[in-house]
């Protein structure tokens, strides 16, 4: 009993913290959209949505939401240590962990998340280009890889079941 208390603490704090950042479940669904709406003809934002609960529902994406988000939060309120503090604050281009920890998101569904991810990451599009903007004294370090990626998660996992249906 204890354990499923604390996976539902876990998922409800993840859920919790990527809203308080403002990211919304909708926001990671129009990524979806974005990345997939070319090659499904009838994509309903409803199922953008539905992979994106079911790539959040993941205890290992739960985990690494609340990892990045608190190194982001503890950067912004100057609470590591340098050079790290220096690194992360400014989202230096030869820091590779958020990347990392993103990764281990990616690959929940498959190879073809890292070719999503790689796309989302590059082109930025909606909610990532706000968190990619320096200028609101924010942190978002990590957050906006994570985003990326649970977007290329749930991409991946819509694509794996269209094709799934295709072949029945």
């Amino acid at each position: 009993m204890a354990d499923d208390k604390k996976v539902d603490l876990t998922e409800e704090t993840a859920r919790r913290w990527i809203k308080e950042r403002g990211v919304e479940i909708q926001d990671i669904a129009d990524l979806v959209y974005y990345l997939q709406n070319k090659y499904h003809e009838n994509l309903k934002m409803e199922d953008c949505i539905a992979n994106v609960e079911r790539v959040l529902s993941k205890r290992e994406v739960q985990n690494a939401i609340l990892t990045g988000i608190q190194l982001d939060i503890l950067a912004e309120k100057g609470l590591l240590q340098e050079p790290l503090l220096g690194i992360i604050g400014s989202d230096e281009s030869l820091y590779g962990v958020d990347e990392i920890l993103a990764l281990s998101i990616v690959n929940v569904y498959g190879s073809i998340g890292f070719t999503n991810y790689g796309y989302i990451d590059k082109q930025k599009p909606g909610i990532l280009a706000h968190l990619n903007d320096k200028s609101t004294g924010e942190c978002h370090t990590f957050l906006d890889d994570i985003v990326g990626a649970i977007a290329a998660a749930a991409s991946s996992r819509l694509a794996h079941r269209a094709a799934r249906a295709a072949k029945e």
